[in-house]
């Protein structure tokens, strides 16, 4: 008896855990309204249910069922980073860069949030935060290319032509991975700064 309910235990977790791996909203809602297990486990549903709605674009869906994820559990960093994406996506930006932080607070040795929290500084307008940011990610992560676009995006935008160039053609010269786009733009750019260099012209001769 005691193993039968053992593994009915462990199915009824499973399934709260994973129920946002499949791509239907109704699995996790039923384990949310029926599963007898309570708490904090039942943050996995919320937060299933929340990917589910960011996959699809519901923004405001998304961020209510991270309300409800953090609220029965709040010391899980991926929660503030998701709620943080949805938020940037729905045009929150303070509020994304809030969740951000305390999604690095509880977990820093990620790159991943401190190059998004870097995307949603940089569309805020604040330009020398989001290079600082995007300097960890970089630290972090230095094999990733997209982190080294965007801070050269953002040098760009401030008018430091010299220290975007330097990273255009650092995301260029990094191992070409699946993301052709930031190969694609890094080279675009590189070029652009090429176009808008003064010519130089041989003085006359005497």
């Amino acid at each position: 008896m005691l193993i039968v309910v053992g593994v009915l235990i462990g199915l009824s977790t499973h399934t709260v855990v994973n129920c946002g791996d499949e791509d239907e909203p109704d699995i996790c809602s039923a384990v949310i309204g029926f599963s007898p297990l309570r708490g904090s486990l039942i943050a996995f549903a919320y937060e299933g249910r929340g990917r589910i709605a960011l996959r699809h674009g519901d923004w405001r869906r998304a961020i209510a069922d991270f309300d409800e994820a953090i609220h029965l559990n709040p010391n899980r960093a991926s929660l503030y980073r998701d709620r943080a994406l949805a938020r940037r996506q729905n045009g929150d930006l303070e509020l994304a860069i809030e969740d951000y932080d305390e999604a690095i607070a509880h977990d820093p040795r990620h790159a991943a949030p401190y190059h998004q929290r870097g995307l949603a500084l940089a569309a805020a307008g604040d330009l020398d935060r989001a290079i600082l940011s995007y300097n960890t990610a970089v630290r972090l992560d230095p094999s990733d290319a997209q982190p080294r676009l965007d801070r050269g995006l953002a040098f760009l935008a401030r008018g430091q032509a010299n220290e975007a160039r330097a990273d255009f053609e650092a995301a260029l010269a990094l191992p070409a991975g699946k993301d052709v786009l930031t190969r694609d733009t890094a080279r675009a750019k590189l070029a652009e700064l090429a176009s808008a260099e003064p010519t130089r012209l041989a003085a006359p001769g005497r």
